[in-house]
């Protein structure tokens, strides 16, 4: 299969789990789809709107830490309108150092947005510059036996992959305020798991020198979109 491989590279990236507003915020070791589909919306500098979309990524990091962030909280009135007013609070942050991050494209036009992108690209937070390194069009073969399924996310149905099992969106609406798509739950893969062969459809790839191999996403918003109406 002929696919088209970005590398994107950052120094520091952190990705929230859902539902933690507060408090201590670790980071998913692997971005959700919904947060790749939003860099891809910063490439176009827009919203778009997908029909259907083949997508794969592979994520690695050097190291974790953990920090100390301020943030400023911003109240509401009776009718859930910003105040002018505003306070500061700190919370502790955990976030990766060093981020890889390789995107797995077959649609040609999308890639193009890499080569100029509109706005900044970001991995997770706002501070989390990201660089776009490398754009390469390779051939992948279909894995005989998947040993190698690291650094991703993979839907928990119908695959029980092992890993920290976390209900995440695949996208989200264009709406205020915006709406879940495609929720569901993902076995999160980190890039240094161990080997653990499935039947699951991938394609073989070499990164850094280390067999991986790629799932790719097969999104159907459509189908989304009536599930949500």
């Amino acid at each position: 299969m002929k696919v088209y491989r970005i590398k994107l590279t950052s120094w520091t990236a952190s990705f929230r789990y859902p539902n933690i507003m507060s408090g201590y915020q670790p980071t998913l070791l692997v971005p959700p789809v919904s947060t790749v589909l939003g860099i891809l919306n910063s490439c176009a500098g827009k919203y778009l709107v997908y029909d259907k979309l083949d997508i794969g990524y592979y994520f690695e990091y050097g190291g974790k830490i953990s920090d100390i962030e301020t943030i400023y909280q911003v109240e509401l009135n009776s009718q859930n309108v910003p105040m002018n007013q505003m306070k500061s609070n700190i919370i502790r942050r955990e976030i990766l150092s060093d981020a890889q991050l390789y995107l797995y494209l077959l649609d040609s036009g999308l890639v193009d947005l890499f080569r100029k992108p509109y706005y900044p690209l970001v991995m997770g937070r706002s501070s989390d510059l990201a660089t776009v390194e490398e754009i390469k069009e390779l051939e992948l073969f279909e894995s005989d036996a998947s040993l190698y399924i690291k650094g991703q996310v993979i839907p928990f149905a119908n695959y029980h992959l092992p890993g920290i099992i976390q209900a995440l969106p695949k996208y989200f609406s264009n709406t205020i305020p915006r709406q879940n798509l495609g929720t569901e739950p993902y076995s999160v893969i980190p890039y240094d798991a161990a080997e653990y062969q499935s039947n699951i459809p991938t394609y073989r790839d070499t990164i850094n020198g280390k067999p991986v191999d790629i799932y790719i996403h097969r999104l159907n918003f459509n189908e989304e979109n009536e599930k949500n109406d």
